[in-house]
């Protein structure tokens, strides 16, 4: 396609656009092929292309692009897809990024891993979160820095080159074969990484992976704005007046709702301020236990994200090990943390505890007195001498108002930071930002932490910011108003299929403040084998959640959303959020989100049919 037309195109598009382009934050399974996600939506986006069919009954029907908006949405690969014709290559050398820093350390990560030598070639300025020192001494990064006039001045290097440049406009790149990786930095937008040649195509999959777990994709704000002055249109001047006023009132919500009276940090998704969680305190370790194995212990089938991004830490560094802490089903949350921390303690390992409570899928609890006591208890060595107090990293999605951190509160001796994904109910699923909060006891961690946040360039946009401050207020009422519709489904659920087993928090913990609006579902199965039972099981999975976003389909959707202001999301956790979770581990069952706003009697009706036709 000619430079013009696909010009021409990308301005129809714009007109024509799906309006859930620019609100979803988690993908549609309805429409979402996990095998093809990367590709798919292009595919079929580019014989639209050629049909010059920019309809919106057309663009609607084109399948969920990746898996998650932080990974990739409809507006970017739009945008990559645009770059792409316009340096004659293919749609997957293009990938952009919200951060500005982080496609650096995309590829870098990859050259640690390959023992390959890197040189970055830069113009002007890098960017100014770019820390040289920390991306040696903590990453383990190793690189040449190089300052440059122009692209041509870059000559051959025994390694991989990255080209950094700051851009007004979206423009073809200046062609030059030494270099491997152009960085184009955009003030307003964030930045696009370009792959240059057949040799380094062997990169994308793991850049994209970074894009994936460490950071997001640009925002689709941000590609609409990025694609708009591509074709020479205004765009929309968003007023930046308030942007104090909504940070402070960010911040307030978030002490007030967990609790704590310390300083909290708000990142683009819940897994970039995860990934700040973790470098922050495998700084410090590195600082303050020079030498000491670092042990991250993470629940084996927690979400996928989480349990990926520990895994891709720990391959970084050889002092850095991942212990599997079992938590569901038969087995117990504060008798696996007491069992690996006695063992941790012998080696004199310096442990850092990543858990959801309730859990995920299963929303369980677990006897909190008994947790406080075992992450508090002081062990010895194996030399005799004080062994390292852990470090809870508490993720608080589910419940994220139950107070942990206050002073009073039952983890206020445990050095105990809790994040949340901000995609659920602090934005009520209008945008991915997450953010992270310490009680006193581990407040001097925040200041590494917060460092990494911004060395990777993951803070909160100030739109991000502005939907916050005005989600957050009403957050907890939110949270109230969809337990009881979950509650009142659940409940039902019980009388109609009482043979069913339902995972969900019971009355007295709901009294101590655990109100999650999402429960898992373990249908009732038949069959002369454990093979012939699970079988059935799955496909009774997706015969329910058919008919419910067949019959109710304003409201029921098959998503992976929580805390979402409107609706009923169903998923299979095996399927979705565990997409990278061994498959011993995986959970096959349906899970459940409900909402503050919606119609529980005809969800009950619906129900009631998928039971008489079982």
């Amino acid at each position: 396609m000619e430079a013009d037309k696909m010009l021409d195109y990308i301005k129809d598009i714009l007109e024509n656009m799906p309006a859930d382009w620019l609100r979803l934050t988690t993908h549609r399974l309805d429409i979402y092929n996990e095998e093809l996600a990367k590709i798919q939506f292009l595919d079929q986006f580019e014989i639209l292309a050629n049909q010059n069919n920019s309809s919106s009954s057309a663009l609607s029907e084109l399948p969920t692009a990746y898996d998650y908006i932080r990974l990739g949405h409809p507006l970017s690969c739009v945008l990559e897809w645009a770059i792409a014709k316009l340096n004659n290559l293919a749609p997957d050398q293009v990938i952009s990024f919200l951060s500005k820093t982080t496609p650096i350390l995309s590829v870098l990560r990859k050259n640690l891993l390959n023992h390959k030598n890197t040189l970055i070639a830069y113009t002007n300025e890098l960017p100014s979160s770019f820390d040289t020192e920390v991306l040696k001494t903590v990453y383990g990064y190793t690189f040449e820095l190089k300052k440059v006039e122009k692209a041509s001045d870059v000559s051959e290097f025994d390694g991989s080159v990255i080209f950094v440049s700051q851009q007004d406009e979206i423009s073809p790149i200046n062609q030059n074969s030494n270099i491997d990786f152009y960085i184009h930095l955009y003030a307003d937008f964030g930045s696009v990484l370009l792959v240059n040649g057949e040799q380094n195509k062997e990169y994308i999959s793991d850049i994209q992976h970074v894009r994936r777990r460490e950071t997001v994709a640009m925002t689709p704000n941000n590609c609409l704005a990025a694609l708009k002055s591509l074709v020479n249109q205004p765009t929309s001047d968003t007023q930046k007046n308030n942007v104090a006023e909504n940070k402070t009132t960010v911040l307030d919500a978030i002490k007030e709702v967990s609790g704590a009276n310390t300083t909290p940090l708000v990142a683009s998704s819940g897994l970039s301020v995860q990934y700040a969680i973790l470098m922050g305190l495998v700084h410090n370790a590195i600082e303050n236990h020079k030498g000491k194995a670092i042990k991250i212990v993470v629940p084996p089938n927690c979400y996928g994200g989480t349990n990926d991004q520990a895994r891709r830490v720990a391959a970084c560094n050889d002092a850095i090990e991942i212990v599997d802490l079992p938590v569901d089903g038969d087995n117990d949350m504060v008798q696996s943390i007491g069992i690996v921390l006695d063992k941790l303690a012998k080696e004199d390992a310096i442990p850092y505890i990543i858990a959801e409570i309730p859990t995920n899928p299963r929303v369980e609890v677990p006897d909190l007195q008994k947790l406080r006591d075992v992450l508090s208890a002081k062990r010895k060595t194996a030399s005799g001498s004080e062994a390292i107090d852990s470090v809870f990293i508490l993720d608080q999605t589910f419940c994220p108002n139950v107070h942990f951190l206050g002073e009073t509160d039952i983890l206020s001796s445990v050095r105990t930071i809790s994040f949340a994904s901000g995609s659920k109910f602090p934005s009520g699923g209008k945008c991915t930002a997450g953010y992270c909060v310490a009680n006193k006891k581990a407040e001097a961690l925040m200041d590494k932490i917060a460092l990494h946040l911004q060395l990777c360039d993951n803070e909160a946009t100030d739109l991000q910011m502005e939907i916050l401050a005005k989600q957050m207020p009403s957050m907890k009422q939110r949270i109230h108003d969809a337990y009881l519709n979950t509650l009142e489904f659940v409940n039902f659920i019980k009388e109609t299929l009482p043979a069913a087993k339902i995972n969900f928090v019971s009355e007295e913990l709901a009294k101590e403040g655990f109100t999650p609006s999402v429960f898992s579902l373990d249908l009732p199965t038949k069959g002369n084998t454990a093979q012939e039972r699970e079988t059935y099981k799955r496909e009774l999975n997706h015969k329910l959640i058919n008919l419910m976003i067949t019959e109710i389909p304003n409201e029921s959707k098959y998503c992976v959303s929580y805390g979402q202001l409107n609706g009923c999301y169903w998923t299979i956790p095996a399927t979705s959020t565990q997409g990278t979770t061994k498959e011993d581990d995986k959970d096959y069952i349906a899970r459940v989100s409900l909402s503050p706003n919606m119609d529980v009697e005809l969800h009950k009706k619906v129900f009631l049919k998928f039971v008489e036709l079982m």
